[in-house]
């Protein structure tokens, strides 16, 4: 356990349980955008993805946090997740839930942070604009359960993180 600046505790663990909540989510909306396009490979089909895929990405980038008020509540998903996906495999199934954490953690530099911090004013301003978005929240959800992952499902962090950082680093002037 470690604790932020604000003596918030941060855990970084994402298990078994987790990941399957979180592909979960991933599966739910992508069979609702599959099932509801005749021509799943038009540009307006598409279209309709990119905020799905950007809401995950967010949700990765949230659990790489370093903490602090906004790590915090990414934390506190993590575990909801996690004990969520626990409780489904081993009393639903019968199956264990090892740690599937990766086992080198990606780390956002300040300009990522600063970069998360406008994203998250991005997306409060769409919600304000368009109303409350249940599926940007099971994206990030499921981007903040999958952001950790030492498997594939954890790409979507070892990308965007670097990504993110990079570009907050260069537009604050921190390179």
């Amino acid at each position: 356990m470690n604790f932020s600046p604000l003596d918030i505790p941060t855990y970084g663990l994402v298990s078994l349980g987790g990941v399957t909540i979180g592909l979960s989510l991933v599966a739910w909306d992508f069979t609702h955008w599959w099932t509801g396009h005749k021509k799943r490979l038009s540009f307006k089909a598409l279209a309709r993805l990119v905020p799905q895929f950007l809401c995950l990405s967010y949700g990765a980038l949230l659990i790489l946090s370093a903490g602090g008020i906004i790590g915090g509540i990414a934390d506190w998903s993590l575990w909801g997740t996690n004990t969520a996906g626990n409780v489904v495999l081993v009393y639903g199934l019968g199956a264990s839930t090892p740690n599937v954490t990766r086992a080198s953690h990606l780390a956002l530099t300040p300009g990522g942070h600063a970069a998360v911090i406008v994203i998250t004013v991005v997306i409060v301003a769409v919600c304000s604009r368009r109303g409350f978005r249940w599926d940007f929240v099971r994206q990030i959800l499921a981007g903040i359960s999958l952001g950790l992952a030492s498997s594939i499902a954890g790409a979507v962090g070892l990308v965007v993180a670097p990504s993110v950082s990079w570009a907050g680093d260069y537009v604050t002037g921190l390179l």
